[in-house]
């Protein structure tokens, strides 16, 4: 099977030949049918973060594919079922936090394309107990990026604990944020959309953005305020500047919540302004099988709509030069079933 390893980080990653892989118990080979490309495989390949993973590896935590062969005990999935496997490749199950809906801090998890390889292959492996089963009419470019963009931002949502009527601001309209801007208007709040390219605040609007702001020419926080403020701010550009520029606009018990990771990234945080107004500051990690289960159906029924564009794995070089370069409307997808 063909995949996109990174060798070293910061240098380009090789398309290689590799046997396919054998499940072992508990597991699962997926024939890759689709691949999403998320800013954290760059992170990954470049080795940006604490954790670092550890070359040779695949990345790719947005694999769609049709299950090809099944290890042992697994009963629950069957040949030929599509699947999806995210970020969250794998948790203990037993820890306070898996057992109490919180399976995404799990100490003992183990994150696809991160600490196992990943989709950017014609083949992987995952655990079957967490692939998710993607429903029919769905299909694998669409569901790639609802694997990780979509359940990530609909998650941040529960974390603000968004009500109807209540502004929302979605600070970065691109692989995320354009599904944020939707999830948020199936909330039933209002929407303020903030980015710094024509092209994406067009998109927001055209998704249903109340209230569109150029990062470029306006004041992000004394824009939210004349709107009330926003009662919750989802960080989803890569940039630590925006971070508080979307914090400075919260109204007086708003909440923050962090999702996005920059390399280096850190904001001050007011400690009086924040006291006083008794905002908040949030982190949210990606979601849960059950946030990505409703993810998957509400897409199926119809309810949102995923902005992307399909690419050989052979580009994936120049795919994440654009990418770093913002010149992506919202979700690079590699489509594996175009190569064979």
């Amino acid at each position: 099977m063909k995949a996109a390893v990174v060798r070293a980080f910061g240098a380009p990653l090789v398309i290689e030949e590799r046997p396919d892989p054998e499940p072992g118990p508990g597991q699962l080979r997926v024939r890759v049918e689709a691949c999403g490309l998320c800013h954290t495989d760059i992170h990954a390949a470049h080795g940006d973060w604490p954790v670092k993973p550890n070359p040779p590896f695949v990345p790719g935590h947005e694999g769609v594919g049709l299950v090809e062969k099944l290890g042992d005990g697994v009963s629950h999935l069957a040949v030929g079922q599509r699947v999806a496997v995210p970020w969250l490749g794998k948790a203990c199950g037993r820890c306070e936090h898996c057992l109490s809906g919180w399976e995404t801090l799990c100490e003992q998890q183990i994150n696809t394309g991160y600490g196992c390889d990943g989709g950017y292959a014609e083949k992987m492996l995952a655990w079957a107990d967490f692939a998710q089963p993607v429903p029919q009419g769905v299909t694998a470019v669409d569901a790639a990026p609802l694997t990780c963009a979509g359940v990530t931002t609909y998650k941040a949502l529960k974390v603000a604990g968004v009500r109807p009527t209540q502004l929302v601001a979605i600070s970065g309209i691109g692989g995320l944020g354009h599904l944020a801007v939707q999830y948020a208007k199936i909330a039933g709040a209002r929407v303020a959309a903030i980015d710094v390219t024509d092209e994406k605040l067009e998109l927001a609007a055209e998704l249903g953005a109340d209230l569109v702001i150029d990062a470029r020419e306006e004041d992000v926080g004394e824009t939210l305020k004349r709107h009330g403020g926003a009662h919750a701010a989802l960080a989803l550009a890569v940039d630590e500047v925006a971070f508080a520029a979307v914090n400075s606009g919260l109204r007086r018990g708003g909440r923050l919540v962090m999702v996005a990771m920059p390399a280096q990234g850190t904001i001050q945080v007011p400690i009086f302004e924040t006291v006083l107004n008794g905002t908040s500051v949030i982190g949210s990690i990606v979601g849960t099988r059950q946030d990505l289960a409703e993810v998957f159906h509400l897409h199926a029924a119809g309810r949102t709509r995923v902005i992307q564009e399909t690419r050989p794995l052979a580009s994936v070089n120049e795919s994440i030069d654009e990418v770093l370069r913002g010149e992506i409307k919202a979700r690079i997808v590699f489509d594996l079933d175009a190569g064979r």
